[in-house]
């Protein structure tokens, strides 16, 4: 009985904490689906110089297949959601890429200005937020590449639809290109 309660608790804590950074950022935590993480890294060149952040990691998927991809490079994986953010850290800690860090915390307070390569799969109002961020700090010739949502205004340099259930719409932009 005891152990029964214990597991509940820790149900309920999850969803709550799962809840809270929804209320607080507005959006649940979406995991890219397989067919959409394949598409994505099919869009990339094979090489890029410098670093790598993900926006919104998640539980980490894309971030370990981006760490991996580019096993020269470090990959910077900002979460907000405490849930998400401690499973994709104790995967990273239990036999992760090393060229991969999680970061706990919010992406607009990051620096870019280094960033060879942006991910994200985030929400329209989202990315409308992040637009300014990122014309603002990305130097010609860095990479975006956006899940689903596009980012409004840009022009994209190459748009791959996913093999998946929703056919998603895979975005790549180049700076100043």
């Amino acid at each position: 009985m005891v152990a029964e309660i214990a597991v509940l608790g820790l149900v309920l804590l999850a969803i709550g904490l799962v809840f809270f950074s929804t209320l607080l950022t507005g959006a649940s935590p979406l995991p890219t689906s397989p067919a959409s993480r394949e598409t994505m890294l099919a869009a990339l060149p094979s090489r890029i110089e410098g670093p790598v952040y993900e926006l919104g990691s998640g539980w980490g998927g894309l971030a370990v297949a981006l760490a991996q991809r580019y096993p020269d490079q470090p990959v910077r994986a900002f979460e907000v959601s405490l849930l998400p953010w401690a499973f994709a850290k104790a995967r990273r800690l239990f036999g992760g890429p090393p060229n991969l860090e999680f970061r706990f915390g919010d992406f607009h307070c990051a620096d870019l200005t280094d960033a060879a390569l942006v991910a994200c799969y985030l929400t329209p109002p989202a990315m409308a937020k992040l637009k300014p961020k990122l014309e603002a700090e990305l130097k010609p010739g860095a990479l975006v590449l956006c899940n689903t949502f596009a980012v409004r205004g840009w022009q994209p340099v190459a748009v791959a639809t996913a093999p998946d259930a929703y056919r998603s719409q895979i975005y790549l932009y180049k700076v100043g290109g």
